[in-house]
């Protein structure tokens, strides 16, 4: 597996080459030629039409990691919808991009915890903001259950949930937890999909 950096208006970072001391620095057009199935590539947010870029790189089979200097929730997203599995501030500790490197490798998905939670929530709202899941299948949860559930797909973390349903972060760990096992899902984003997906509450 190979590491390309992709940046338009700097070199490299030295934190970055720390990490991956084997990685090649290329541009767009190079990196569009040479990367393939099972490659990494850090896509800063400089380079020219990027979300495009980490589509084709993606369709190709590259693990895309979109680098900001300054992240957001807006472009968090836009990443994600380009195909990027990763979207990591560009000045992330060496240790940091080597932790997003395994999770996207191994397909998962990986955004700042502090954007998570926004990110969910727009991407819920994108989505319909409303449940879609069948009677029979929401009626396994219980009220509280379903409280929880709606409010952190909404893109409320477990603190503002427990502030608003006023009971404490404890609490809404448990409530997620059978959440998640009573729907089978395994974490917040496949809890979004799945309320959105469903046929429409009838």
């Amino acid at each position: 597996m190979a590491h390309w950096f992709v940046s338009h208006g700097r070199d490299e970072f030295p934190r970055w080459r720390r990490a991956f001391p084997e990685a090649r620095l290329a541009s767009a057009s190079a990196v569009q030629q040479s990367a393939g199935a099972g490659d990494a590539v850090w896509l800063m947010n400089d380079t020219p039409a990027w979300p495009s870029l980490a589509m084709q790189l993606s369709q190709q089979g590259a693990a895309v990691v979109v680098l900001s200097l300054s992240p957001n929730d807006r472009e968090a997203l836009q990443a994600l919808q380009a195909g990027a599995r990763g979207y990591a501030h560009a000045l992330a500790s060496a240790a940091m991009l080597t932790q997003v490197a395994m999770v996207t490798a191994n397909q998962g998905i990986w955004v700042p915890a502090d954007l998570l939670g926004r990110v969910l929530g727009a991407t819920y709202q994108a989505l319909g903001g409303e449940p879609r899941m069948s009677n029979d299948e929401l009626a396994t949860l219980t009220e509280r259950e379903r409280d929880v559930a709606l409010a952190v797909a909404s893109g409320q973390s477990n603190k503002e949930v427990a502030r608003r349903l006023d009971i404490t972060e404890r609490t809404v760990k448990a409530h997620l937890g059978a959440v998640f096992r009573k729907l089978g899902v395994r974490d917040r984003m496949q809890l979004v999909l799945l309320l959105a997906h469903h046929p429409e509450i009838s």
